[in-house]
């Protein structure tokens, strides 16, 4: 007897995902479940397998190992049925130059049984003064909204956002994120990768972060952040660096970090540790360089998870 009470699938489940091209190994054995009406952040540095595990859960490529199910299906027996469920925007696209905005998304909507009108999906993304110009006349932050009136054209479940603000200037890159938080209001699910540690605690409801193919981290964006220990960071740079062991042994530190030349510390309480650490430097005869302190931010967690910037080629 079927249990009508039953709780839905995940929008996105994988476990054991394995993906490897010749001896190299993309993806090895990651587990990740994507809950429906979340949106969910994949952050990882370049070559941390992201960018692969986002193609295989589109049904782009083929996995090695592992399974995924997206809303319940799987792409081996399912594959029509769930791209009629997908969108997909990708960090750039490109449409013909002399087609105008509202010919590009009737085009799209064509390519699916069921969704929103032309006019709908044009004032859905705040482009309606635009769906009479011409492609080539739209600026990148309107290019980018007319990329994601594309990817919604079928109503989708699931919407796959691909660095959509890289290159946009900040008054476009908030307006795609209404865009996004007026999709997730809706009910829709989102898994999204970007290079902006502000966006991603901006919409994520969760994070995982990806390095050498494997999640390293997951949680919140407080939980991640909150698993540094420390609420504050001094980050600091002098003539003489005293040993790790001893500035893990400041007032208040809980976690030391190196990034290039500079030295980051993480601290409850800033004004206990700072004189402390002052004093240090004194002793050893040698004097600050650099100095600042802030609250601890997702840069701060990816930079002690994986020991580079996000943004690091």
């Amino acid at each position: 007897m079927t249990d009508t009470h039953a709780p839905a699938a995940p929008a996105i489940r994988c476990r054991g995902l394995h993906k490897r091209f010749g001896q190299t190994v993309a993806v090895r054995s990651l587990d990740l479940e994507v809950r429906r009406g979340e949106c969910f952040g994949l952050l990882g540095p370049n070559g941390a397998g992201k960018t692969t595990t986002i193609e295989i859960l589109e049904g782009l490529q083929p996995l090695n190992g592992g399974e995924v199910e997206i809303l319940g299906m799987r792409w081996d027996r399912d594959a029509a049925a769930i791209r009629q469920r997908l969108g997909v925007q990708l960090q750039e696209s490109e449409f013909p130059d002399r087609l105008t905005a509202g010919e590009i998304v009737r085009m799209f909507r064509a390519f699916y049984d069921q969704g929103p009108s032309v006019e709908e999906l044009i004032d859905f993304v705040q482009l309606a003064e635009k769906a009479d110009t011409q492609v080539r006349h739209l600026s990148g932050g309107q290019r980018q909204r007319l990329s994601v009136a594309c990817a919604l054209a079928g109503e989708p479940d699931i919407l796959f956002l691909d660095e959509p603000t890289t290159g946009l200037d900040p008054q476009s890159r908030r307006q795609l994120w209404d865009v996004v938080d007026a999709f997730r209001a809706r009910g829709g699910t989102i898994l999204l990768t970007t290079h902006f540690m502000d966006e991603a605690e901006k919409l994520s409801d969760r994070i995982a972060i990806l390095d050498q193919g494997q999640i390293i981290a997951q949680g919140t964006p407080q939980e991640l952040i909150q698993s540094l220990g420390g609420a504050h960071v001094i980050d600091f740079a002098a003539t003489v660096e005293p040993p790790e062991d001893r500035l893990r042994a400041l007032p208040g530190a809980t976690n030391v970090r190196r990034s290039g030349e500079r030295i980051l510390i993480s601290v409850d309480e800033p004004a206990r540790s700072l004189p402390a650490l002052l004093e240090m430097i004194g002793a050893a005869g040698g004097e600050l360089t650099a100095l600042t302190t802030h609250r601890a931010t997702l840069d701060d967690v990816f930079l002690a998870m994986t020991g580079r910037a996000l943004r690091d080629e």
